[in-house]
């Protein structure tokens, strides 16, 4: 695009007015915390800190269950995992680092 003002703090198009910033502001690092309230990274291990019923099975994963090393992930259910050899998804509320 050729059509674009040159302001000094950001770029305006001459044809339909949008306006955007010069230099991107980067994305906060999203900071995901246990139910203690410590930071979580990948490779972490967690430890559930009461029984979860599994949805759409009858099974229940006992609190002080220990997981393989997580892996922080976008959306709802924050962590996937692998706990009693099943791949899972959980909030952080429900863990603690281990």
């Amino acid at each position: 695009m050729t059509e674009v003002l040159d302001h000094p703090d950001r770029w305006e198009c001459v044809t339909c007015g949008h306006e955007w910033e010069r230099e991107p502001q980067p994305a906060a690092a999203r900071e995901i915390k246990d139910a203690h309230g410590t930071v979580l990274a990948d490779g972490d291990v967690v430890i559930l800190i009461k029984d979860l019923k599994l949805k759409g099975s009858s099974q229940v994963l006992k609190g002080g269950t220990k997981s393989k090393a997580i892996k922080l992930v976008e959306g709802d259910h924050e962590i996937s995992c692998k706990m009693e050899g099943m791949s899972i998804g959980l909030k952080a509320c429900f863990v603690k680092k281990g």
